[in-house]
């Protein structure tokens, strides 16, 4: 460190950050330090930075620029990113670990000298807003000035904010390096590893650039904050929170939890409401309500698919002048930014993260190479968009009026379905929340997978202490927010979709007129739905569209065998689990009960019509 930089470091007057960056200094060897603070000069540094390594690339449209990760690093390594856990420390079969002592020797022989011939960043961020009793403080390290970018336009800046908690030791701590670069990406993908030391809260990331690996204050400070709420009584959750209005200028809000590639970010930002975030929630309870915020000022997107028609005010922040990096999307001849599913057709050549691009162009096993990469992505602050809500930097919060859980499933849930209580809410669609896979993790896709809270890959304590505290939650509240269950991807018996991609609004607006008690509902065996009437109004309110009888008829039909199937997995999956506590099963048993009266007085597949709708 020049004396600058020390000087700057030693202004915060905290040992225990002095000690975090002096070790790594030391271990990791760089040629020089620059140590971020909140000033536009640093963070522009970094930004220059990124260009000037060409780990980013200028854009033809004015602050948007292009970023690529290695063929083989571009969707999180589930296989690779582990637990540090000691000697008789068991967090269950559904969380990957390794021993303590023979991680850190293998982290630390990978950041031996890693960042020599390199520049080392050292950044303070705030995860959820300054001056709130929600946000966590937190230090990253690394030699990648994309990743201190993105981070930069992700989180708010932290360095003021460890100067007011003078001293404090109580900061999540980030390590990354990209390692070895060949062809300015990754090159050492074979030792990719990703381990998380819940005893210091530090994670160490290495050999990888791809931003969920990289970016420390993601899905990894998730794991850390999942632990820390566990401890202290309060939930770090995989959710949106967006506001959803009454038609009359008032919001709502509402927290939800989909799977990648499930219509989390595009539920977020449905047009008419207004976004506060898209992935990650903190929830706390006071006064005997539930208040969240969200935990990032910025979104890391897919943008497959984003589009003018269905993706409106999106699409119109990407297309603007403005700071965005755009990752693993076509580049064409114009020098601008192609994604498969965007409103034109293909270029006819361009460069992707494969190199050179033309239309038919394939792997070498005969695979057409797609323009875009399934899960390109972008970066970008939400007060690009028109739609940010005004309590986006409420260190407050906001009140939650219901929690919503989505997943991909084709052939079981209904699209739209309210709990009928907290405990049943959080057992039969949270806990039991399943979706099949998509091309954001490694491995195969269209599998069926078990994804309670659309947390599985972000637990850092027991399944069942998981549960247990979701459960444990509502207790204190004077009411606790409602729970529902969306599902936008049945399908029918010619396997296309049931729902079009706009249909979502009309769900969220039942979802709002329901916590208002404002229009009544259809009681089933699994919860409650919606009524014709209702949907048939607001379809045509909002939509302008007919809604048919026949179109409701086979969206809210109940699959009891397909349901009675789910029940089964669910059980057999958390008899499997350790120290999971009876509610459940009862809960389970009790809708399993409801499922075999309803089919022996109505059959396999009961419409809504035949419950006097």
């Amino acid at each position: 460190m020049d004396n600058e930089q020390l000087d700057k470091l030693q202004a915060l007057d905290n040992p225990y950050i002095m000690e975090f960056v002096n070790s790594y200094v030391a271990l990791c060897n760089p040629d020089s330090v620059f140590l971020r603070t909140d000033s536009s000069q640093d963070i522009g540094y970094i930004r220059n930075k990124a260009l000037e390594l060409a780990e980013e690339a200028k854009l033809a449209t004015a602050g948007h620029t292009v970023h690529f990760d290695g063929y083989f690093d571009q969707a999180r390594d589930k296989k690779n990113t582990k637990y540090l856990l000691k000697t008789g420390q068991d967090l269950g079969k559904y969380i990957n670990s390794i021993d303590r002592n023979d991680g850190l020797a293998e982290i630390r022989g990978y950041l031996k000298d890693i960042m020599k011939g390199k520049q080392m960043y050292v950044c303070f961020f705030c995860l959820g807003p300054l001056d709130s009793e929600f946000s966590i403080l937190a230090v990253q390290i690394t030699d990648s000035a994309y990743v201190a970018h993105s981070e930069d336009i992700l989180y708010r800046p932290g360095y003021d904010q460890v100067k007011k908690n003078k001293g404090t030791k109580d900061f999540f701590k980030f390590v990354h390096s990209a390692g070895e670069l060949a062809g300015n990406v990754s090159k050492n993908i074979d030792k990719r590893r990703v381990y998380i030391d819940l005893e210091d809260k530090k994670v160490y990331s290495v050999n990888t650039q791809y931003a969920g690996n990289t970016v420390g204050l993601k899905k990894l400070s998730l794991r850390l904050a999942i632990n820390k709420a566990c401890s202290q009584g309060w939930l770090a959750e995989h959710m949106f929170v967006m506001g959803v209005d009454n038609g009359h200028g008032e919001q709502a809000y509402f927290c939800g939890a989909y799977p990648s590639m499930c219509g989390k970010t595009s539920t977020a930002m449905l047009e008419g409401e207004t976004i506060i975030g898209d992935d990650i929630a903190y929830l706390r309870k006071r006064d005997g309500k539930v208040f969240a915020v969200n935990v990032e000022r910025g979104i890391f997107g897919i943008i497959k698919d984003v589009n003018s028609k269905d993706d409106a005010i999106l699409f119109n922040a990407l297309s603007s002048k403005g700071e965005v990096i755009f990752s693993n999307v076509l580049v064409d001849e114009a020098n601008l930014p192609y994604w498969s599913g965007k409103d034109s057709n293909p270029p006819r050549k361009g460069v992707n993260y494969c190199g050179q691009w033309v239309p038919g162009k394939t792997e070498e096993n005969g695979t057409e190479i797609t323009p875009s990469h399934k899960n390109a992505r972008y970066t970008i602050r939400l007060k690009a968009l028109e739609n940010v809500d005004p309590n986006l930097e409420n260190p407050g919060g906001v009140e939650v009026k219901g929690l919503i859980y989505g997943g991909r499933d084709s052939d079981t849930s209904v699209p739209l379905e309210e709990a009928f209580s907290w405990q049943q809410g959080i057992i039969t669609k949270a806990a039991s929340l399943e979706s099949e896979t998509t091309a954001a993790t490694l491995g195969k896709e269209g599998v069926r997978v078990f994804n309670p809270m659309s947390n599985i890959d972000f637990l850092s304590v027991p399944i069942a202490k998981y549960i247990e505290m979701n459960l444990n939650f509502a207790k204190g509240l004077n009411q606790s927010p409602a729970i529902f269950s969306v599902n936008y991807f049945l399908r029918g018996k010619d396997g296309k979709f049931l729902n079009a991609m706009q249909d979502k609004r009309i769900w969220l607006k039942w979802i709002r007129l329901r916590v208002d008690n404002e229009v009544a509902a259809l009681k089933t065996a699994t919860g409650f739905i919606p009524k014709y009437d209702d949907l048939g109004r607001l379809f045509k309110e909002i939509l302008g569209k007919n809604y048919s009888k026949e179109d409701y008829t086979r969206q809210f039909t109940l699959r009891i065998p397909q349901n009675l199937a789910k029940i089964e997995r669910i059980r057999n999956i958390y008899k499997n689990s350790k120290d999971i506590g009876q509610i459940l099963f009862k809960e389970l048993d009790a809708q399993e009960a409801r499922l075999k009266e309803y089919q022996r007085k109505f059959g396999d597949y009961v419409s809504a019509f035949m419950l006097g709708e």
